[in-house]
């Protein structure tokens, strides 16, 4: 029998919840590690340490998306996790050590081509972190599949809390780049060993599960997670070619990194709501499938209301968390925020399409992206600098949530609702001006957001937003989530 759709709402939901407040602690652990490196190292080192993290991440990610969407599916449909799980792990494995040799012999021509020479051994030392990450990815994701979200979320409140710890530490120490990059390679031992805690996929036996199978899924998505990686990551490289000083990238840097709650909020999302879909779809339900699939469309424009808060308090945030050094990102990051909010509507309508069977059309709709976005880098990042990158990014991620949402039509005849749209729209513009005309500092700062943040969730009650089922659902897991915590101590 399958479960009733309010249980599978509600699985989606505490899902979500927990992975997302795992992830979440990117935000206080990964903005104090940022303030802490930008004052310690200061713009310059800071934009070395930004340029070596930025491109290891983009091969890390590269290769983790390869298959990440591929394992959700696999392992959910599975009788047997195993044979898939030992296949998806070994091919982390491979590709990572591959990478991380690829990574150590390209180290000095990338930092000729970038004019920056001591970027060359941070790139080579950094590289072992690659197969360490992308190992870690691989249980994570099996975790997923498996609907073992309290699992996976605790792999990633390791990694978060153990990378600040090493990082300051032997920063700290005086060990300045070198100790941040042993820090984070530091976060990914700690990741992997929780991971290898609750699922051992063998790593050195040949894998019984075919190949074939996991190839045809990971081949369109692994093109598709090529550009991601690429539209996401290319505005910080481009700054720094187009002209832009050490500076410049550590400022735009800093910007990225305030702004990136809503990709955690789509890191989080999108795997459990896969995995999910994937789950209904294979018993048959494809009508729930398609509500949950139009909820999921629903949950990116609720995003707005917050983004336009801290938009509007952009320069507050900066100067809070980053110090007055960088003043300069304060610009870049208002952009980048909604640019951000348009990424997780774009990560859910091609994860959605990708249930559907549609994984090549995803790569069809990212690949413009990335053509577009470098088109305006190298048109407005000579003219304004890290604000015509994080013009670009936006404009193009705002193209890019549309047209996925016109591909999910097709293929399911479901849309966003008008009237979430409209709310979110009011209720964006009406928290931008409070924050924009009403600046705030330090702790007010903080206070005022929380405040406006509150209100805002009491606008869309008042206004509709949500039905007595959802609000029933949302008790219920505030309710068990006291519960839960009991059980795990």
């Amino acid at each position: 029998m399958n479960p009733p759709s309010d249980d599978l709402s509600r699985r989606t939901l505490d899902g979500t919840v927990r992975v997302f407040l795992a992830e979440a602690l990117i935000l206080p652990t990964g903005l104090l590690a940022t303030a802490y490196l930008t004052r310690r190292l200061g713009p310059a080192n800071f934009g070395i340490f930004a340029l070596a993290a930025t491109l290891i991440v983009w091969v890390e990610w590269t290769i983790a998306s390869m298959f990440n969407r591929a394992t959700f599916l696999l392992v959910a449909e599975a009788k047997d996790w195993r044979p898939v799980g030992a296949a998806v792990s070994r091919a982390h494995l491979v590709l990572g050590l591959a990478a991380m040799l690829a990574v150590q012999a390209l180290s000095r021509p990338i930092a000729a081509a970038l004019h920056v020479p001591d970027l060359a051994k941070y790139l080579a030392l950094f590289a072992l972190d690659i197969p360490l990450f992308t190992l870690a990815q691989a249980h994570r994701n099996i975790l997923v599949g498996l609907g073992r979200f309290r699992e996976r979320a605790l792999t990633s409140a390791g990694r978060w809390v153990g990378k600040l710890l090493l990082v300051v530490l032997l920063v700290q120490a005086g060990l300045s780049i070198t100790g941040a990059v042993l820090g984070s390679i530091g976060a990914s031992i700690i990741e992997l060993g929780i991971g290898r805690w609750y699922v051992r996929p063998p790593l050195w036996r040949s894998p019984e599960y075919p190949w074939r199978p996991l190839l045809s899924y990971a081949a369109p998505l692994f093109l598709f997670a090529l550009c991601m990686r690429a539209f996401d990551k290319i505005d910080l490289f481009a700054v720094r070619v187009l002209g832009g000083s050490l500076a410049d990238a550590g400022t735009y840097n800093a910007a990225q990194n305030l702004s990136v709650v809503p990709g955690i909020f789509a890191l989080s999302f999108t795997p459990v709501l896969m995995a999910t879909l994937t789950q209904r779809l294979s018993r048959g339900d494809e009508t729930d499938a398609r509500a949950a699939a139009r909820n999921a469309m629903r949950v990116a424009l609720l995003l707005l209301p917050i983004a336009g808060l801290t938009a509007g308090a952009a320069p507050g945030i900066v100067e809070l968390v980053m110090g007055g050094s960088f003043r300069a990102a304060a610009d870049p990051f208002r952009l980048l925020v909604f640019g951000q909010v348009a990424l997780v509507s774009f990560s859910i309508g091609t994860a959605i399409l990708s249930v559907a069977g549609k994984a090549v059309w995803t790569v069809a709709l990212a690949a413009p992206l990335v053509a577009g976005s470098l088109l305006g880098d190298l048109v407005l990042i000579p003219r304004i600098g890290p604000v015509g990158a994080s013009l670009s990014l936006s404009v193009f991620a705002v193209i890019g949530a549309l047209a996925t949402t016109m591909a999910v039509y097709r293929v399911w005849r479901i849309l966003p609702p008008v009237a979430t749209l409209l709310r979110s729209f009011l209720i964006t513009a009406a928290g931008y001006a409070a924050t924009a005309l009403w600046p705030a500092s330090g702790f007010a700062l903080v206070a005022q957001l929380l405040l406006l943040s509150m209100l805002a969730l009491l606008l869309l009650l008042l206004l509709g937003e949500f039905n007595r089922t959802e609000l029933g659902l949302m008790r219920s897991l505030v309710s068990a989530l006291p519960e839960g915590a009991r059980r795990s101590a």
